[in-house]
């Protein structure tokens, strides 16, 4: 069965990042995977979507993902203008970085939600870059948590073969720090 992931962040964040990395983390394991974005004005700041598919088959689909098993949200500020929730699959689920626990989400109430803060890992470890908090990362050992669709693992080797030496060992710690505190709202 496919499982179609949607990640909803902003220009810069690197979602698009998320994507293949979660792809390739996948493909470790031996799945099947797509990676892509979905391009429309990108500008930093501006939103965007990123798309990722990982199976147990070859993936025959090529368009962009309507109904998603999963939604990744790595700036809750999205939350007031995209509807994140679009298409989710009825027993799916939406990762949010946030500070808030999952039930003081109250626009997303009836969805599984999960939250994790993201932002404050990425600044309690430095994980900046032009001055941002690195949100990616961290946001992939949320989505290993909360869904169960990739190894812990498998994320952390991505990200360190992404990033070798110190600032791979920094994400990779970021992505485990993430994968620990995520709060599951089900």
């Amino acid at each position: 069965m496919i499982k179609e992931i949607r990640i909803h962040g902003r220009g810069g964040q690197g979602g698009v990042t998320a994507a293949e990395m979660l792809a390739r983390a996948a493909f470790k394991e031996g799945k099947w995977v797509q990676a892509f974005p979905f391009f429309g004005a990108e500008r930093r700041g501006a939103p965007v979507k990123a798309f990722a598919r990982l199976s147990e088959e070859p993936i025959l689909i090529r368009s962009q993902v309507y109904n998603p098993d999963y939604v990744m949200v790595l700036d809750s500020t999205l939350l007031d203008v995209v509807d994140v929730a679009e298409g989710l699959k009825k027993d799916g689920i939406i990762i949010i970085n946030t500070m808030k626990k999952p039930e003081e989400l109250k626009k997303l109430k009836g969805y599984r939600v999960a939250t994790v803060d993201a932002t404050g890992i990425a600044l309690e470890l430095k994980l900046l870059v032009a001055g941002l908090p690195v949100l990616n990362t961290p946001m992939l050992g949320a989505f290993a948590k909360a869904t169960e669709e990739v190894k812990l693992e498998s994320v952390m080797a991505t990200i360190q073969e992404e990033w070798p030496g110190a600032v791979g060992e920094r994400n990779a710690k970021a992505a485990a720090l993430a994968y620990e505190k995520l709060l599951k709202g089900w």
